[in-house]
């Protein structure tokens, strides 16, 4: 694992959509689950529009209603079977290896936190090749289709000496701001995974087309 900076500008990764290119498999996953509940399928514009967290209230603006428990846990783990399936097939966005390492040279330190099920997600980033680039890797724990800002707060717990106040959340979705500003961390939202950026820069924070711009920004906002 790598080695924590002192006293310098800390990352927290988001996985899905962020540093893993997967929003058209989570497109297609989410369009076959539909198919096998009779819901329209949606357009990657139609998906960025209405995504939201909790994942419920996206199911809701989709049927006009909160779905049942029985609903919602059939659509979770019928969109979890098809994106297994098409996960594979995506790589990591562009230019992240570049950009973890770079930052790791620059003796800064950074950690990953996903909203994937944990022990699903600890082979993933490991298969990339990329698991040594951080100090932690953490993945959802309990249920799916929740926020991330208490899994945020556990997050810093466990990383010790690292303040949230010197670190910037860097992800694709609202709730990550959310979780961010939960623990008094910065953010930078990205625009390649499940949000439009307009539902992103009504968040509130810097919104950017690339990572590395994020980066970039994420080294002048909390230095």
């Amino acid at each position: 694992m790598a080695t924590p900076g002192k006293h310098r500008t800390h990352l927290v990764w988001d996985w899905n959509g962020t540093l893993l290119d997967d929003i058209h498999a989570v497109l297609g996953a989410t369009n076959a689950a539909f198919a096998e509940v009779d819901l329209a399928p949606l357009t990657l514009e139609q998906y960025r529009a209405t995504y939201c967290v909790p994942i419920p209230k996206f199911y809701e603006r989709l049927l006009g209603r909160l779905p049942t428990p029985a609903e919602w846990e059939r659509m979770d783990d019928l969109f979890h079977r098809h994106y297994t399936e098409q996960r594979a097939a995506c790589g990591l966005t562009e230019g992240v290896e570049e950009l973890l390492v770079r930052w790791l040279r620059g003796g800064r330190s950074q950690s990953l936190l996903s909203m994937y099920g944990h022990e699903h997600l600890i082979p993933v980033v490991r298969g990339y090749g990329i698991e040594g680039h951080f100090v932690r890797v953490d993945g959802r724990t309990g249920p799916s289709g929740g926020s991330k800002a208490l899994h945020m707060e556990r997050h810093f717990e466990v990383l010790g000496d690292i303040a949230p106040e010197s670190a910037v959340v860097i992800g694709d979705a609202v709730d990550d701001a959310v979780a961010a500003a939960h623990v008094g961390a910065r953010a930078v939202l990205y625009t390649g995974g499940s949000h439009s950026r307009s539902s992103l820069e009504a968040a509130g924070v810097p919104v950017v087309d690339t990572l590395a711009e994020a980066v970039a920004l994420a080294e002048l906002m909390a230095d």
